[in-house]
Parts: structure tokens; sequence; C-alpha cells
């Protein structure tokens, strides 16, 4: 059984310029009283082919967690522009929950990245070098992407032995649980459908896949976290 259960999750300050921190409204619920903190990444994807393109935009460690409902602002700074493929167009931001470096919950969103009056037809391509100023970030908050993985929550159990009971294998795709989609609403609910509402293609579901089951190896390039405190839900 998962000790912490994301309740919730609202985008704020969506949509917005590309150049300002992204920041996601966090609601979890934990279940009985942990050994350790809980560590919170936001995961840029700058390629669906090429994880090292991926930025871990920021990471903090929230606790000591208290029992019940917990509710705390994630903010994270954006993108570094230069080490990214390309700026526009659609592409996944990750965020996840690991606890003792074991990660149990991640959530994507798609991201669209467009140049605010700008059309190619009329146009051509956009100027280079690009402004940034007009260049628009539109998280689609109603469209989340939601994965559990099961963990070993204390040192007296194994992930081996979590994932037996689950029935899947420690290290492989299949350890990933994919919520119902009734679940699923909950991180959604307080976001209201975005506009323009992308249309859906394969090429939108193959940067998610990818994003969602590859690692986090960008991870390692990161400092230290930075603690935080976390503020009761009133």
């Amino acid at each position: 059984m998962a000790l912490v259960n994301v309740v919730n999750m609202v985008v704020l300050d969506n949509p917005c310029n590309f150049q300002n921190p992204f920041q996601f409204e966090i609601t979890f619920e934990c279940l009985q009283e942990l050994q350790d903190d809980l560590e919170w990444k936001v995961l840029y994807v700058g390629s669906a082919h090429d994880a090292t393109k991926d930025q871990v935009l920021d990471e903090i460690l929230v606790g000591p967690v208290p029992v019940g409902i917990n509710k705390f602002c994630l903010q994270a700074d954006a993108p570094t522009v230069d080490d990214l493929p390309e700026v526009l167009g659609v592409t996944v931001v990750l965020v996840t929950c690991c606890y003792k470096e074991r990660e149990f919950c991640r959530v994507g969103y798609y991201v669209n990245n467009e140049l605010v009056g700008h059309d190619v037809e009329r146009d051509g391509p956009p100027p280079s070098p690009l402004p940034l100023d007009r260049v628009q970030r539109q998280i689609l908050a109603d469209k989340p992407r939601v994965t559990k993985f099961p963990i070993a929550w204390d040192d007296s159990g194994t992930a081996a032995a979590v994932a037996a009971e689950h029935g899947t294998t420690h290290g492989n795709d299949a350890a990933m649980m994919e919520e119902e989609e009734h679940d699923t609403e909950k991180y959604h609910h307080s976001n209201p459908p975005a506009a323009p509402t992308l249309p859906e293609n394969t090429t939108m579901e193959a940067k998610m896949a990818a994003a969602m089951e590859r690692g986090t190896a960008a991870a390692a390039a990161m400092t230290p976290p930075t603690d935080v405190s976390v503020m009761d839900m009133d």
C-alpha cells in the first residue's frame, strides 16, 4: 500500500511567457509517519529520442511530512534555451516524487511553445535568434499522464518483494502501474481546459510515452536538493 498519494495538482500561471518559472500547487496525503523526506523533481523533456537533452529544472526535499493532507507550491526555473534542440512546438514536462531515492509517482503534461503573432505560412521560418519575450508557454493542464510505481516504503521490505506483491518484476517497464481514468481526473479537475487544445497525434503520444517510461539520468548533474517545509492545507 502506498503511504503517500498525490490528491491533486494544479498548474499555476498558465499560459505564460516561456521564461517564467513553472509553478505547480501539489496536494498529497500521507497515511503514516515517514522516516525520510519526499524528493520532488521537475523535468523538462528536450527530445523524445535523446534522454541526455532532458533538463532537471529543480529538485527539492519536502519534510518532515506530517500525517494527513499537505499542500505546497513547487516552483522551477524555465529550461536553458542553449541546451534545447528546439524551443517551439510540443514537448513534455514531468513532475516526479521519490522516497529514499525510489520513484513512486510521475505526472506528465504536454507543453506547447509558440511564437505569438507569427504565422509560418505568412511570415516564413521563425527569426533567429528567437525573441523569447514573444514565446508563449502553455501547459495542457487538462491532459495529465499519471504513472504509479510500487516501492518498498521502509528498509524491512525489498523492492523485489513489493514488485512480486503487485505481480511485476523490479526494473522492468511492466512495473509501472497506470492509474485508472477516474483517478487521473483528480490531477486536473482544478485546471480548466487550456485553449487552444492541441489535436491528438502519434508524434505527441510517442513523446509522452518516451518521457514517462525512461529514466531521469539528467538528475545526476544536479546539486543536492534544498530542504523546504510543508504547509498544511487549511
